[in-house]
């Protein structure tokens, strides 16, 4: 349960290096990071609940 976070984190660290490999300026990919880590605390709390709530 305390590994949740990486979910977002792991994704976040490779779209980092997308931007990197095809001279993607951070600024013009700051969007694709809200996303990322929007949706993956979204599917961390929800896999959180889940896991509380079937003990």
């Amino acid at each position: 349960m305390t590994r949740l976070f990486l979910l977002p984190l792991i994704p976040a660290l490779l779209w980092f290096f997308f931007l990197l490999y095809h001279r993607v300026p951070i600024k013009q990919g700051a969007k694709g990071f809200y996303w990322i880590i929007g949706i993956g605390w979204g599917l961390a709390g929800v896999l959180s609940l889940m896991m509380i709530l079937t003990r």
